[in-house]
Order: structure tokens, then C-alpha cells, then sequence
């Protein structure tokens, strides 16, 4: 049990409050921060950085939607006293090439590369969560998946496999210090065979429809999304489609000693809560 304070950013979003609850069960002081939390934490106002980052130990990064501000706040850690830092990246980024994807992804981790803490990056590959709890979740109610994924496959990952990475690399200091972890699940599967499993275990009829990208970023601009959000999300989908993201890794079982959960896990799980009942 370590008696230091860890400081998880994006408490309360996907990763971040899962990792704040695995740091608690091991008796790990915690100060979760976001923009609502006792101490806030906005990545648009540096000026409350420093409050944040004062006595914390490890932090777990998650970085905001814009490449930049993940250099000024490492300088700030470095200042505050942090020995280590966590930062939550994506599988992959360095085989990214040209792409505008994960612009944001790829200036934190120079950030945190270039800094002289101890450092861990964990780059997983899609969330399975993203299917109940984000992106897919509202077509799959209305019974119909349309993306622009086709024969490729993926190794999605269950968030909560990159929440106990996460959770280990931060607890265990010197172990994790200078490892890139891409962490995948168990085996790829396309969007298609995904909607079928999660159609399967609701009992629900659900399709999965291969769309065009630019019939996607129709769809997401009809939905209200913004014309640069909706590009961004197309354009993850044009990296995937490179295949060079489809075969899974053994990160999981390196850092944790065991295999990743599976997808099947994962829709078990969520179907038994009834997310995926119309």
C-alpha cells in the first residue's frame, strides 16, 4: 500500500474513474480531477494546473481533444514533484504515418517521453465499451450499426483490462519506467461479427450495414456532430482499414499475468444489465 497520492485525470470519464476505483480498493490516496471535481482540473485553464498537481505523486494522464497543452502540463509536474506519470494513448500511434487522426495522441506522448519522470504510455486498441457506453451505442438501440469498417478486424479491449494496466503501472513504481504498453484483447473480430454477438446475447435483431466515409460523416453531421468531429471519427476509420492495428498483442498478459478479457466476456456482461433492450 503506498501512502503517496496518485492524481487521475478524467475522473469521471471511461478509463479514468475505473482506474480511480482500482487505486482506492488498493489503498492508494486518490485525487480525482475533471471539470466538476472538488479541486477542478480543465485542460483550457492552466492556471488551475498547479493546485491539481500539488502533492501528487503518479498521474494518470488522459489527454484533452487538441495536441499542445500536455507539454506545459508535463513542465508543471516536473515542478510539482511527480515522480511518474501514466498516459493513456492510442494502439499503435507511431505506425500512424501521415494520418490526421490522433494528432492530440501523438504530441502527449512526446510530452511525456521528453520529460525527465518516469514514464508509462498505454495505447490500447478500440474500447469494447464503445458499444454500450459511447459511439455505437444509440444505432445498436435503434437496430442498426452503419460504419465504415468492413473484412478488416479488430482486437477490441475491454476498458476494464486497460483500467487494471493502468491502475499497475501507476502502483508500481520503477517496473513500468520507460515501457510503451499496446494492449489489445484476446483475438480481432470485425464490426459485423461484433454486432452479431451483441445481437445474439440481447436477443434482439441487430445488423451491422458497411457504409461509405463520406455517408458516415453524413450520418454523424445529421446527428449534430460537428464537421470536425466528424471527420476526426471517419478518419479512425480509414487508419483501421490499413489493417496494420488488426493483430492482437500480448501486452495484457505481460503487465498482468493473465489473458485479456474476450469480447464475449465483455457482451455477456452488458447484455445481463439490459443496455442493449430497445
Amino acid at each position: 500500500m503506498s501512502d503517496a497520492n496518485t492524481l487521475v485525470l478524467g475522473a469521471t470519464g471511461k478509463t479514468g474513474r475505473r482506474v480511480a476505483a482500482r487505486l482506492r480498493l488498493r489503498g492508494t490516496p486518490v485525487r480525482s480531477a475533471s471539470r466538476t471535481s472538488a479541486v477542478p482540473f480543465d485542460w483550457s485553464e492552466p492556471g488551475g494546473w498547479d493546485a491539481v498537481l500539488r502533492g501528487a505523486e503518479a498521474v494518470y494522464v488522459v489527454p484533452p481533444a487538441v495536441p499542445g497543452p500536455v507539454h506545459e502540463f508535463v513542465s508543471r509536474a516536473e515542478a510539482a514533484g511527480v515522480q511518474r506519470l501514466v498516459l493513456l494513448s492510442g494502439r499503435g500511434s507511431d505506425t500512424w504515418g501521415d494520418t490526421t487522426f490522433g494528432l492530440e495522441m501523438r504530441s502527449a506522448e512526446e510530452a511525456v517521453r521528453g520529460s525527465v519522470l518516469e514514464w508509462t504510455v498505454v495505447r490500447p486498441s478500440n474500447f469494447a465499451q464503445n458499444f454500450d457506453e459511447d459511439l455505437f451505442h444509440a444505432p445498436l438501440l435503434a437496430g442498426e450499426l452503419a460504419l465504415p469498417a468492413g473484412a478488416v478486424p479488430d482486437p477490441f479491449i475491454d476498458v476494464e483490462d486497460v483500467a487494471d494496466v493502468a491502475a499497475k503501472a501507476l502502483s508500481e513504481p520503477g517496473l513500468h519506467a520507460g515501457k510503451t504498453y499496446d494492449v489489445t484483447g484476446p483475438r480481432s473480430i470485425t464490426f459485423g461479427e461484433a454486432t452479431e454477438l451483441i445481437a445474439r446475447a440481447s436477443g434482439r435483431p441487430i445488423a451491422y450495414r458497411q457504409t461509405s466515409t463520406d455517408e458516415y460523416v453524413a450520418a454523424l453531421l445529421k446527428e449534430g456532430w460537428g464537421e470536425a468531429d466528424a471527420h476526426h471519427v471517419a478518419e479512425m476509420f480509414v487508419l483501421m482499414e490499413r489493417g496494420l492495428l488488426a493483430e492482437p498483442t500480448d501486452d495484457v498478459a505481460e503487465v498482468l499475468g493473465r489473458a485479456p478479457r474476450t469480447f464475449e466476456d465483455y457482451v455477456v456482461r452488458v447484455a445481463a444489465t439490459g443496455a442493449w433492450r430497445a
